[in-house]
């Protein structure tokens, strides 16, 4: 009988250990070693419970969505799947479109943790004024704009005009006139402040990247530096990162710009351009609550609001720059994932509760261009991908649900 105690109490040490261990798991960056990973599908099942063969039918079906791409999946901090198609490489840093609007946000949550003083009323801050942004746009342009405050801005429930449909309290409507949402023009600091009112503050929500752009205007006044400059001290660099930045070179602006066509400022509302092993690590920073390491980047509470409906938004699933599951829309999943998507297929997803990371590889010819960053290209291409066209809209349907549903039912039960 003693003997067996002392056994189980040695298998309880064991597993607690390795629980700790598996929790406190934070990769170093890929010039340090990188991610953990697992390479046999026998192993990959033991320790994570996923079925290779059934990431591999997800990987195919992305295959369909996007010309160029990759999946990559982490579960228990191993990155356990990684393959890529077209263009998408490991190296490659495309603009992700509006999966920068996630990067942003953390931007802003790091910004009020350091400066919990400068916003004594936490995400009720009333922001639309000099203490925040640049003066010259004051007195604004409509009185109303002076009751937005930083959570409005954060879940797009400002009252920005933005694209239809637009949702009062979960009813989907279409108003007229709706912002053409899809070019860089959206995260120049004088459309965003000069965007036009749609309804008052917190009366209904519309996508507005305009809405996205301000809170890195408002980084940009408190800080005294560019967005990218402070993400670079105060979020990639403690994460790892390698090479990383922003398609800023945007000569067809017709404003916003210099003489060489770049851009002025970091454009909040999008086009951040990340490795692929490194959106992991932005990601896994949400999963681990906004902690990594010993340092916590953004406050807990500040992260598990992102993945949540939000007070501030009680129109949609549009939290803080992430989609959330909280109604169980997205059937097959935890109603604690959350994501964020962007234009041309890509998309990182969080799934707390199955301790799961997955990012979405896509984009378009375009989006690979290397004048838009003016980042070296690190890898070779071998042109697998010209003439690309879109498969069967009925088979690909919703792509960033469909392949979030894929790999999590790639996860088998536990013999």
């Amino acid at each position: 009988m003693i003997v067996l105690l002392m056994r189980l109490l040695l298998l309880i040490t064991l597993v607690a250990g390795a629980g700790l261990c598996a929790e406190d798991y934070f990769p170093p960056s890929d010039a340090k070693g990188g991610w953990r990973t697992l390479k046999d599908a026998a192993a990959i099942r033991a320790k994570t419970g996923l079925d290779v063969k059934k990431l591999d039918e997800a990987f195919e079906y992305t295959k369909q969505t996007s010309q160029h791409g990759g999946l990559l999946v982490v579960r228990h901090g191993h990155l356990v799947y990684e393959r890529y198609f077209g263009r998408g490489d490991r190296e490659a840093l495309p603009e992700l479109a509006s999966c920068g609007k996630a990067f942003t946000t953390v931007a802003t949550g790091i910004l009020m943790k350091q400066n919990p003083k400068l916003f004594p009323h936490g995400l009720d801050e009333k922001v639309m004024s000099p203490k925040y942004l640049p003066e010259q746009y004051f007195p604004l342009d409509d009185k109303r704009k002076e009751q937005i405050s930083l959570g409005q801005l954060l879940s797009m429930s400002a009252g920005l005009k933005g694209m239809n449909p637009v949702y009062v309290k979960g009813e989907k409507q279409t108003w007229e006139g709706p912002t053409i949402d899809n070019g860089p023009w959206s995260t120049t600091d004088d459309f965003a402040i000069k965007q036009a009112l749609w309804c008052a503050p917190g009366e209904c929500y519309s996508y507005s990247t305009a809405t996205s752009h301000i809170p890195a205007m408002i980084v940009r006044k408190v800080s005294g530096m560019e967005m990218e400059d402070y993400m670079r001290k105060h979020l990639t660099g403690p994460l790892g990162f390698g090479t990383w930045g922003y398609a800023m070179y945007r000569p067809k602006l017709k404003s916003g710009i210099d003489a060489n066509g770049r851009m002025y400022h970091t454009p909040g509302g999008g086009s951040i351009a990340v490795r692929a092993t490194d959106m992991l690590r932005f990601g896994y920073l949400m999963l681990k609550e906004g902690r990594w390491g010993k340092q916590q980047i953004i406050d807990a509470e500040f992260a598990r609001h992102c993945g949540r409906m939000s007070p501030y938004n009680p129109h949609y699933t549009h939290s803080f720059n992430f989609n959330v599951n909280s109604d169980g829309h997205v059937g097959g999943v935890p109603k604690d994932a959350f994501w964020k998507g962007g234009s041309g297929g890509y998309a990182i997803y969080v799934v707390p509760s199955l301790d799961l990371v997955i990012w979405k590889i896509g984009g378009t010819e375009g989006q690979y261009d290397p004048a838009l960053t003016r980042l070296p290209v690190r890898y070779k291409y071998d042109g697998s991908r010209e003439g690309w066209k879109a498969g069967d809209p009925k088979v690909v349907g919703n792509a960033t649900d469909r392949t979030l549903q894929m790999v999590v039912s790639a996860i088998q039960p536990t013999p």
